[in-house]
């Protein structure tokens, strides 16, 4: 009796996927509600792992979305910093999933000098995407894990005449921009990563920079994971000028699944309708409920 498809093996599958021929080739087929799915018998696990992650697999060569753990009450570290961890183990293991998805993941420098993060894949099968560090200021110490560890390549933006020594380490660019405004505007970012054949972007933190992507009106995709705890003060995750009124507010398409005792919000924003400070060619329709 053959065996059922298994969650590591329909991830091994998904993997490989990014357009519809693909999924096919995978063992994937569309049914008469437009939903994907496999063509053998699959565990409970291996549906839900699919339901969850295809529509990014299938999201283009060109996809930008943001991950963010956070307390229920909307913060991601401690009023100290300290963010281990804030949600749990099937959290993290999503993370790493999205980092395996991408071709790129990025992060701004505070997270680099906080949290000194590896970035890696490590939690699920896949390869680890080349990683961005947003440097504007040049206030990443050179010694940390994503200049010298070697598991992945690294890109570290800065502004120019920062005078930071560089990394002596194979596998680390640098690539100096001028001034401190529009070349760090994240339309401009996410066209040099393009021209780089790094379209589809993990942008993972922290939330002063998921927060300048989601009003720059450039992200896809936003997963947000809720921790069933309350912190009262702490750092938050996203924070932008916001609406006077609830018909302002942006509203996007939602979906949710259970990740242990986390709660993971995942918003189409591509879909999305505009609030208060996002661009209105991109949302139309503020205002609808």
């Amino acid at each position: 009796m053959p065996r059922e498809l298994d969650a590591d093996r329909a991830w091994d599958r998904l993997l490989s996927v990014r357009t519809p021929q693909d999924a096919e080739r995978a063992g994937l087929a569309p049914g008469p509600d437009g939903e994907w799915r496999w063509t053998e018998d699959a565990t409970p696990e291996a549906t839900l792992l699919t339901h969850r992650y295809l529509p990014l697999c299938l999201a283009g060569p060109r996809c930008v979305f943001a991950q963010l753990g956070q307390s229920v009450d909307g913060f991601i570290a401690t009023r100290t910093g300290d963010a281990v961890y804030v949600t749990g183990e099937e959290d993290r293991r999503h993370l790493h999933r999205l980092r395996a998805l991408a071709d790129a993941v990025v992060v701004g420098a505070g997270t680099v000098v906080a949290d000194d993060p590896r970035l890696t894949v490590r939690a699920c099968a896949g390869d680890s995407p080349p990683r961005v560090v947003l440097d504007r200021s040049g206030r990443v110490p050179p010694d940390r894990g994503v200049f010298t560890d070697g598991a992945a390549p690294t890109l570290w933006i800065r502004g120019a005449g920062c005078g930071v020594p560089r990394p002596r380490r194979d596998g680390v660019e640098i690539l100096d921009v001028p001034g401190d405004g529009e070349p760090f505007a994240p339309r401009r970012l996410l066209d040099a990563l393009t021209e780089r054949s790094l379209g589809r972007v993990l942008i993972e933190g922290g939330g002063v920079t998921v927060s300048r992507f989601l009003a720059a009106g450039v992200l896809d995709r936003l997963y947000v994971t809720v921790a069933p705890v309350i912190l009262g003060e702490g750092i938050p995750g996203l924070r932008f000028p916001g609406p006077d009124r609830m018909g302002g507010a942006l509203r996007a398409p939602v979906r949710r699944f259970a990740l242990g005792e986390d709660t993971l919000l995942e918003f189409e924003l591509r879909t999305g309708r505009a609030g208060a400070g996002l661009p209105q060619e991109q949302y139309p329709g503020a205002g609808q409920a």
